[in-house]
């Protein structure tokens, strides 16, 4: 008898790759069975995540909890297990990837305490961070300034003074300006600002100043060097500007009133005689302005009375906004000399001292 074994060794072979192939299909179709359920798991643990609202943290649990910026979400789970907010950042690290966390935690401060669970955690590390919108008033000082940061608690003062004065900050606009106290007034651009409770002064700081290299554009350089005038002499002349005028249309003409002084030959003419200078005497020696100026008030002796000084004072006496920069900048050219508050936020403006003397006596000159 003679015996045939080699079909029998294909069959079972083909047999057996059939099975296999059975066994493969058989796993992938339970893979996918299991990825499509997993799937939509996550998308309505999102779904409810995103529906529950953030939790109110009391005060004295509140952990403040900061994500630097380009921190990947690892480094962040780690950070959390350091600071005893969590306690196993492999689980943590597991559901962040699973529910779809991963990438999504935003930078700056999150508030956070010890007895949240991880979802909660997830949803508030991905949601905002928390933050103060702040609005600079044009024509603050830099002392206002400073108040206003600090009442909001984003500043420690005697810090942000010392970094104002003698931080070096790289912006062309402040190429010459030596280190001293009230160094930044004029260049902490008036805006409304968002800024991180946890920012620092320094931040702060470079933040307005980025914004006023923003509005001070590459050609203002240019207008400033036709016009004669340093980038600084044009801030000076731009924030005193920014504190007489309250009407839009009069800030050109305001400015063209100061040129035609500046370039006067008549040493009377060459002092500015600005009541603004002198409010920001009384701003940054008293705190306040006064309600009314008296004829006393111009005798006062300081670098600032352009009264008593000739041309501009030593530095601006305020932030202006844009306007004030570009009227300073783009002066309307009048035979103008004087001007006069109305009372009513416009000016009567003069070509000669007896037409000015005039409208003194009609509207009185410290109004």
């Amino acid at each position: 008898m003679v015996i045939i074994l080699g079909n029998s060794n294909k069959g079972k072979k083909k047999r057996k790759w059939i099975g296999r192939l059975a066994l493969f299909l058989s796993l992938l179709f339970i893979f996918f069975i299991c990825a499509a359920f997993s799937y939509n798991y996550v998308l309505k643990t999102q779904d409810e995540s995103t529906e529950k609202p953030l939790p109110n943290i009391p005060d004295d649990k509140k952990i403040m909890f900061e994500i630097p910026k380009g921190a990947t979400s690892a480094q962040i789970i780690d950070k959390l297990a350091d600071d005893g907010i969590i306690k196993n950042s492999f689980i943590f690290k597991m559901l962040s990837k699973i529910n779809g966390y991963d990438g999504t935690y935003k930078s700056g401060t999150h508030i956070l305490s010890n007895n949240l669970d991880n979802d909660t955690i997830m949803r508030i590390l991905s949601s905002d961070p928390i933050t103060k919108k702040i609005l600079i008033p044009e024509g603050f000082t830099f002392k206002q300034i400073e108040d206003r940061l600090y009442k909001e608690k984003l500043i420690d003062k005697s810090k942000f003074a010392s970094l104002a004065s003698n931080e070096k900050f790289d912006y062309k606009f402040l190429n010459g300006i030596p280190s001293g106290e009230l160094r930044l007034e004029g260049y902490l651009f008036p805006d409304t600002y968002t800024f991180d409770i946890k920012s620092g002064e320094k931040a702060i700081i470079n933040r307005m100043l980025s914004r006023f290299d923003e509005i001070f554009k590459p050609e203002y350089y240019d207008k400033a060097k036709a016009l004669g005038l340093t980038p600084k002499q044009v801030v000076i002349l731009a924030s005193i500007v920014e504190r007489e005028a309250k009407e839009y249309e009069e800030r050109r003409l305001i400015a063209g009133v100061f040129y035609n002084r500046l370039r006067s030959k008549s040493p009377n003419l060459k002092k500015l005689q600005s009541c603004a200078t002198i409010q920001y005497i009384f701003l940054n020696r008293d705190g306040a302005v006064k309600p009314k100026l008296t004829d006393a008030d111009t005798k006062i002796v300081d670098p600032y009375n352009t009264y008593q000084i000739e041309g501009l004072p030593p530095g601006p006496i305020c932030c202006p906004g844009k306007e004030s920069i570009e009227a300073a900048l783009e002066p309307e050219s009048t035979d103008y000399y004087y001007f006069v508050s109305k009372g009513d936020g416009t000016h009567q403006f003069s070509s000669t001292l007896s037409e000015h003397q005039a409208a003194v006596k009609k509207y009185g000159l410290f109004n």
